[in-house]
């Protein structure tokens, strides 16, 4: 969870720079990036939280796997869904709000079944190491496209 932590103080020390874009890094600003990640692990935690671990099953993806062996999240691939597209930019005070419900959130993982789940588009069923693992990769995956807007912009 510690690594979960860090990423949303990374979070936190972007949001001053929220209206930056650089549209060839991407066409969405950071202010879009940060909402963005922020919507994700905020609804995932939701999920997680209200799952049933006895309902979790795995079963073998492959394109699973092969994220989990890169570790990486192509850029421009995949449509964002539109549940977890912010629909306008948001402000600072917004964004701090979600920061705080987030890093709650995060706190409450901890106390989870090992066999909470939330079920990815793409992955299928992510028990709680694997969600934990995933929502790094996620917001590391946003925070590099943010990296880029500022040190090309």
């Amino acid at each position: 969870m510690n690594q979960l932590h860090k990423l949303l103080n990374q979070i936190e020390s972007h949001i001053p720079n929220l209206e930056k874009i650089n549209p060839s890094v991407s066409q969405s600003c950071i202010g879009w990036q940060l909402d963005h990640s922020l919507i994700v692990i905020n609804s995932v935690v939701t999920q997680i939280k209200s799952s049933n671990p006895e309902n979790y099953k795995w079963k073998f993806k492959w394109i699973r796997t092969y994220i989990q062996i890169t570790n990486k999240i192509p850029r421009g691939k995949v449509k964002v869904p539109k549940s977890v597209s912010p629909v306008d930019v948001a402000t600072a005070e917004a964004l701090k709000a979600k920061l705080e419900q987030a890093r709650k959130g995060i706190a409450d993982l901890e106390k989870l079944h090992s066999n909470s789940y939330f079920t990815h588009p793409f992955f299928g069923d992510l028990n709680l190491k694997t969600t934990i693992w995933f929502l790094k990769l996620h917001t590391n995956h946003h925070l590099k496209i943010v990296t880029d807007i500022i040190s090309n912009g």
